[in-house]
Protein backbone atom coordinates (compact mmCIF):
# COMPACT_ATOMS: atom_id res chain seq x y z
CA UNK A 1 0.00 0.00 0.00
CA UNK A 2 2.87 2.33 0.75
CA UNK A 3 4.34 1.60 -2.68
CA UNK A 4 0.98 2.32 -4.31
CA UNK A 5 0.71 5.63 -2.47
CA UNK A 6 4.27 6.57 -3.42
CA UNK A 7 3.61 5.76 -7.08
CA UNK A 8 0.31 7.64 -7.04
CA UNK A 9 1.98 10.71 -5.54
CA UNK A 10 4.71 10.47 -8.17
CA UNK A 11 2.16 10.39 -11.00
CA UNK A 12 0.31 13.37 -9.52
CA UNK A 13 3.55 15.35 -9.25
CA UNK A 14 4.54 14.39 -12.80
CA UNK A 15 1.22 15.60 -14.19
CA UNK A 16 1.32 18.88 -12.28
CA UNK A 17 4.89 19.61 -13.35
CA UNK A 18 3.86 18.89 -16.93
CA UNK A 19 1.15 21.55 -17.00
CA UNK A 20 3.22 24.76 -17.44
CA UNK A 21 5.47 23.02 -19.97
CA UNK A 22 2.52 21.78 -22.00
CA UNK A 23 0.71 25.14 -22.05
CA UNK A 24 3.89 26.82 -23.32
CA UNK A 25 4.56 24.06 -25.85
CA UNK A 26 1.00 24.16 -27.22
CA UNK A 27 1.36 27.91 -27.57
CA UNK A 28 4.63 27.41 -29.42
CA UNK A 29 2.90 24.88 -31.66
CA UNK A 30 0.39 27.48 -32.92
CA UNK A 31 3.16 29.99 -33.53
CA UNK A 32 5.58 27.66 -35.25
CA UNK A 33 2.92 25.94 -37.33
CA UNK A 34 2.28 29.40 -38.80
CA UNK A 35 5.98 29.81 -39.60
CA UNK A 36 7.00 32.09 -36.71
CA UNK A 37 9.85 30.72 -34.61
CA UNK A 38 9.00 31.29 -30.95
CA UNK A 39 12.04 31.29 -28.70
CA UNK A 40 10.12 33.81 -26.58
CA UNK A 41 8.14 31.12 -24.71
CA UNK A 42 10.36 31.57 -21.67
CA UNK A 43 9.57 35.29 -21.52
CA UNK A 44 5.86 34.62 -22.05
CA UNK A 45 5.82 32.12 -19.19
CA UNK A 46 7.56 34.58 -16.90
CA UNK A 47 5.24 37.41 -17.94
CA UNK A 48 2.20 35.25 -17.20
CA UNK A 49 3.55 34.30 -13.77
CA UNK A 50 4.32 37.91 -12.85
CA UNK A 51 1.04 39.34 -14.17
CA UNK A 52 -1.08 36.73 -12.42
CA UNK A 53 0.82 37.22 -9.16
CA UNK A 54 0.49 41.02 -9.23
CA UNK A 55 -3.22 40.98 -10.07
CA UNK A 56 -3.94 38.34 -7.44
CA UNK A 57 -1.79 40.15 -4.87
CA UNK A 58 -3.78 43.39 -5.24
CA UNK A 59 -7.27 41.97 -5.76
CA UNK A 60 -7.13 38.73 -3.76
CA UNK A 61 -8.97 37.07 -6.66
CA UNK A 62 -7.11 34.31 -8.52
CA UNK A 63 -9.38 34.53 -11.57
CA UNK A 64 -8.49 38.18 -12.01
CA UNK A 65 -4.88 36.99 -11.92
CA UNK A 66 -5.53 34.38 -14.63
CA UNK A 67 -7.26 37.00 -16.80
CA UNK A 68 -4.36 39.42 -16.29
CA UNK A 69 -1.92 36.70 -17.36
CA UNK A 70 -3.93 36.08 -20.54
CA UNK A 71 -3.93 39.77 -21.44
CA UNK A 72 -0.22 40.27 -20.68
CA UNK A 73 0.79 37.11 -22.54
CA UNK A 74 -1.33 38.06 -25.53
CA UNK A 75 0.34 41.48 -25.66
CA UNK A 76 3.79 39.90 -25.57
CA UNK A 77 2.68 37.64 -28.41
CA UNK A 78 1.49 40.62 -30.43
CA UNK A 79 4.84 42.33 -29.79
CA UNK A 80 6.71 39.28 -31.06
CA UNK A 81 4.44 39.15 -34.12
CA UNK A 82 4.96 42.87 -34.78
CA UNK A 83 8.72 42.46 -34.69
CA UNK A 84 8.80 39.29 -36.79
CA UNK A 85 5.89 39.73 -39.20
CA UNK A 86 5.63 43.49 -39.69
CA UNK A 87 9.23 44.63 -39.14
CA UNK A 88 10.71 41.30 -40.31
CA UNK A 89 13.26 41.25 -37.49
CA UNK A 90 15.16 37.98 -37.27
CA UNK A 91 12.78 35.72 -35.34
CA UNK A 92 15.50 34.20 -33.18
CA UNK A 93 16.79 37.64 -32.19
CA UNK A 94 13.25 38.86 -31.44
CA UNK A 95 12.54 35.89 -29.18
CA UNK A 96 15.79 36.21 -27.28
CA UNK A 97 15.23 39.95 -26.84
CA UNK A 98 11.76 39.34 -25.40
CA UNK A 99 13.18 36.77 -22.99
CA UNK A 100 15.83 39.19 -21.77
CA UNK A 101 13.39 42.08 -21.43
CA UNK A 102 10.85 39.91 -19.61
CA UNK A 103 13.50 38.66 -17.20
CA UNK A 104 14.84 42.13 -16.44
CA UNK A 105 11.47 43.90 -16.37
CA UNK A 106 9.73 41.40 -14.09
CA UNK A 107 12.71 41.38 -11.70
CA UNK A 108 12.74 45.19 -11.59
CA UNK A 109 8.97 45.54 -11.15
CA UNK A 110 8.86 42.73 -8.58
CA UNK A 111 11.26 44.69 -6.39
CA UNK A 112 9.02 47.73 -6.68
CA UNK A 113 5.73 45.94 -6.12
CA UNK A 114 6.82 43.25 -3.67
CA UNK A 115 9.24 43.62 -0.83
CA UNK A 116 12.45 41.78 -1.64
CA UNK A 117 11.36 40.85 -5.17
CA UNK A 118 8.93 38.09 -4.21
CA UNK A 119 5.37 37.99 -2.90
CA UNK A 120 4.05 36.55 0.28
CA UNK A 121 1.95 33.43 -0.17
CA UNK A 122 -0.84 34.09 -2.68
CA UNK A 123 -4.37 32.72 -2.73
CA UNK A 124 -4.23 29.57 -4.82
CA UNK A 125 -6.45 27.53 -7.11
CA UNK A 126 -7.54 24.41 -5.30
CA UNK A 127 -8.02 20.98 -6.79
CA UNK A 128 -11.45 19.94 -8.04
CA UNK A 129 -12.49 16.66 -6.46
CA UNK A 130 -14.92 14.68 -8.63
CA UNK A 131 -17.20 12.68 -6.28
CA UNK A 132 -17.09 8.92 -6.70
CA UNK A 133 -14.27 8.84 -9.22
CA UNK A 134 -11.81 10.51 -6.84
CA UNK A 135 -11.81 7.39 -4.62
CA UNK A 136 -10.64 5.02 -7.36
CA UNK A 137 -7.28 3.55 -6.32
CA UNK A 138 -4.32 5.14 -8.11
CA UNK A 139 -6.31 6.77 -10.93
CA UNK A 140 -8.57 8.70 -8.58
CA UNK A 141 -5.91 11.07 -7.30
CA UNK A 142 -4.20 11.30 -10.69
CA UNK A 143 -7.19 12.10 -12.89
CA UNK A 144 -10.05 13.17 -10.66
CA UNK A 145 -8.45 15.36 -7.96
CA UNK A 146 -6.72 17.98 -10.08
CA UNK A 147 -6.97 21.74 -10.49
CA UNK A 148 -8.77 23.33 -13.41
CA UNK A 149 -5.53 23.87 -15.35
CA UNK A 150 -5.07 20.12 -15.73
CA UNK A 151 -8.58 19.60 -17.11
CA UNK A 152 -8.19 22.66 -19.34
CA UNK A 153 -4.89 21.31 -20.67
CA UNK A 154 -6.39 17.92 -21.55
CA UNK A 155 -9.25 19.69 -23.32
CA UNK A 156 -6.82 21.96 -25.18
CA UNK A 157 -4.78 19.02 -26.49
CA UNK A 158 -7.97 17.49 -27.93
CA UNK A 159 -9.30 20.81 -29.25
CA UNK A 160 -5.95 21.79 -30.79
CA UNK A 161 -5.68 18.43 -32.55
CA UNK A 162 -9.17 18.89 -33.98
CA UNK A 163 -8.54 22.51 -35.01
CA UNK A 164 -5.19 21.77 -36.61
CA UNK A 165 -6.24 18.79 -38.71
CA UNK A 166 -10.01 19.01 -39.15
CA UNK A 167 -10.90 22.69 -39.57
CA UNK A 168 -10.35 25.32 -42.24
CA UNK A 169 -8.42 27.48 -39.77
CA UNK A 170 -6.03 24.60 -39.08
CA UNK A 171 -5.54 24.02 -42.80
CA UNK A 172 -4.91 27.73 -43.26
CA UNK A 173 -2.44 27.79 -40.36
CA UNK A 174 -0.48 24.84 -41.74
CA UNK A 175 -0.52 26.28 -45.27
CA UNK A 176 0.93 29.56 -44.03
CA UNK A 177 3.65 27.70 -42.16
CA UNK A 178 4.54 25.48 -45.11
CA UNK A 179 4.29 27.81 -48.10
CA UNK A 180 3.08 31.35 -47.37
CA UNK A 181 3.34 32.48 -51.00
CA UNK A 182 1.00 29.70 -52.13
CA UNK A 183 -1.35 30.59 -49.28
CA UNK A 184 -1.28 34.22 -50.44
CA UNK A 185 -2.32 33.24 -53.97
CA UNK A 186 -5.23 31.30 -52.44
CA UNK A 187 -6.49 34.52 -50.85
CA UNK A 188 -5.18 33.92 -47.33
CA UNK A 189 -3.97 36.94 -45.37
CA UNK A 190 -0.67 35.53 -44.23
CA UNK A 191 0.21 38.37 -41.86
CA UNK A 192 -3.14 38.20 -40.07
CA UNK A 193 -2.90 34.43 -39.60
CA UNK A 194 0.58 34.77 -38.13
CA UNK A 195 -0.48 37.58 -35.81
CA UNK A 196 -3.36 35.49 -34.47
CA UNK A 197 -1.15 32.41 -34.09
CA UNK A 198 1.56 34.22 -32.13
CA UNK A 199 -1.02 36.04 -29.96
CA UNK A 200 -2.60 32.66 -29.13
CA UNK A 201 0.89 31.38 -28.29
CA UNK A 202 1.37 34.24 -25.84
CA UNK A 203 -1.98 33.59 -24.15
CA UNK A 204 -1.36 29.85 -23.75
CA UNK A 205 2.21 30.25 -22.53
CA UNK A 206 1.07 32.87 -20.00
CA UNK A 207 -1.48 30.37 -18.64
CA UNK A 208 1.48 28.10 -17.92
CA UNK A 209 3.05 30.97 -16.00
CA UNK A 210 -0.18 31.55 -14.07
CA UNK A 211 -0.18 27.86 -13.17
CA UNK A 212 3.34 28.23 -11.78
CA UNK A 213 2.43 31.22 -9.63
CA UNK A 214 -1.09 30.32 -8.50
CA UNK A 215 -1.04 26.53 -8.27
CA UNK A 216 2.46 25.12 -7.92
CA UNK A 217 4.28 27.59 -5.67
CA UNK A 218 1.65 30.26 -4.84
CA UNK A 219 4.06 33.17 -4.89
CA UNK A 220 6.20 35.02 -7.39
CA UNK A 221 9.95 35.14 -7.34
CA UNK A 222 12.44 36.43 -9.88
CA UNK A 223 13.05 34.21 -12.93
CA UNK A 224 10.79 31.52 -11.54
CA UNK A 225 10.20 30.03 -15.01
CA UNK A 226 13.74 28.59 -14.67
CA UNK A 227 14.19 27.54 -18.30
CA UNK A 228 10.81 25.84 -18.68
CA UNK A 229 10.14 27.78 -21.88
CA UNK A 230 13.23 26.25 -23.48
CA UNK A 231 12.22 22.76 -22.35
CA UNK A 232 8.82 23.44 -23.94
CA UNK A 233 10.58 24.19 -27.24
CA UNK A 234 12.47 20.90 -26.94
CA UNK A 235 9.16 19.11 -26.28
CA UNK A 236 7.66 20.76 -29.34
CA UNK A 237 10.48 19.47 -31.53
CA UNK A 238 10.47 16.04 -29.87
CA UNK A 239 6.70 15.85 -30.41
CA UNK A 240 7.13 16.74 -34.09
CA UNK A 241 4.82 19.76 -33.89
CA UNK A 242 1.81 17.53 -33.17
CA UNK A 243 -0.43 18.36 -30.15
CA UNK A 244 -0.55 14.82 -28.76
CA UNK A 245 3.13 14.11 -29.35
CA UNK A 246 4.07 17.46 -27.83
CA UNK A 247 1.92 16.85 -24.74
CA UNK A 248 3.45 13.39 -24.25
CA UNK A 249 6.95 14.87 -24.59
CA UNK A 250 6.06 17.42 -21.91
CA UNK A 251 4.82 14.57 -19.71
CA UNK A 252 8.21 12.86 -20.14
CA UNK A 253 10.04 15.99 -18.99
CA UNK A 254 7.55 16.55 -16.15
CA UNK A 255 8.04 12.96 -14.98
CA UNK A 256 11.82 13.44 -15.09
CA UNK A 257 11.60 16.57 -12.94
CA UNK A 258 9.29 14.82 -10.49
CA UNK A 259 11.74 11.92 -10.33
CA UNK A 260 14.69 14.14 -9.46
CA UNK A 261 12.65 15.81 -6.71
CA UNK A 262 11.71 12.41 -5.30
CA UNK A 263 15.33 11.24 -5.37
CA UNK A 264 16.40 14.37 -3.47
CA UNK A 265 13.64 13.83 -0.90
CA UNK A 266 14.82 10.25 -0.32
CA UNK A 267 18.28 11.57 0.57
CA UNK A 268 20.15 9.59 -2.09
CA UNK A 269 23.93 10.07 -2.03
CA UNK A 270 23.93 11.92 -5.35
CA UNK A 271 25.01 15.56 -5.79
CA UNK A 272 21.83 17.64 -5.99
CA UNK A 273 23.33 19.66 -8.87
CA UNK A 274 23.32 16.51 -10.97
CA UNK A 275 19.68 15.85 -10.11
CA UNK A 276 18.64 19.44 -10.90
CA UNK A 277 20.21 19.24 -14.36
CA UNK A 278 18.49 15.90 -15.12
CA UNK A 279 15.39 17.36 -16.91
CA UNK A 280 17.63 19.55 -19.09
CA UNK A 281 19.90 16.61 -19.89
CA UNK A 282 16.84 14.60 -20.94
CA UNK A 283 15.75 17.52 -23.14
CA UNK A 284 19.15 17.57 -24.85
CA UNK A 285 19.08 13.80 -25.37
CA UNK A 286 15.59 14.06 -26.82
CA UNK A 287 16.72 16.69 -29.31
CA UNK A 288 19.79 14.66 -30.27
CA UNK A 289 17.62 11.59 -30.83
CA UNK A 290 15.46 13.58 -33.26
CA UNK A 291 18.39 15.12 -35.16
CA UNK A 292 17.62 14.86 -38.86
CA UNK A 293 14.29 13.09 -38.22
CA UNK A 294 11.87 15.89 -37.32
CA UNK A 295 10.30 17.65 -40.28
CA UNK A 296 9.89 21.31 -39.41
CA UNK A 297 7.30 23.55 -41.06
CA UNK A 298 9.09 24.63 -44.25
CA UNK A 299 8.64 28.36 -43.70
CA UNK A 300 9.59 28.28 -40.01
CA UNK A 301 11.89 31.17 -39.17
CA UNK A 302 11.75 32.68 -42.66
CA UNK A 303 10.49 36.25 -43.14
CA UNK A 304 7.50 36.70 -45.42
CA UNK A 305 7.78 39.24 -48.24
CA UNK A 306 4.34 39.62 -49.86
CA UNK A 307 5.59 42.06 -52.47
CA UNK A 308 8.10 39.61 -53.95
CA UNK A 309 7.11 36.02 -54.68
CA UNK A 310 10.64 34.98 -55.50
CA UNK A 311 12.05 35.60 -52.01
Amino acid sequence: MDNLTFFSDYLVASLRLTVPLAFAALGGLYSERSGVLNIALEGMLLTGAFSSAVATFYTGNVWVGVFAALIAGGLVGVLHAFLCVTLRVDQLVSGLAINLVASGMTSFLARLVFSGGSTQRLPGIEAIVIPGFANIPLLGSVLFQQDIFVYLLISLVIITTYILFYTSFGLTLRAVGEHPQAAKTAGIRVESVRYWAVAIAGCLASLGGANLALVQVRFFTENMSAGKGFIAIAALIFGRWHPVGTALACLLFGATEALQLRIQALGANIPYQFLVMLPYAIAILALVSKAGKSVTPKALGLPYFPENRDR
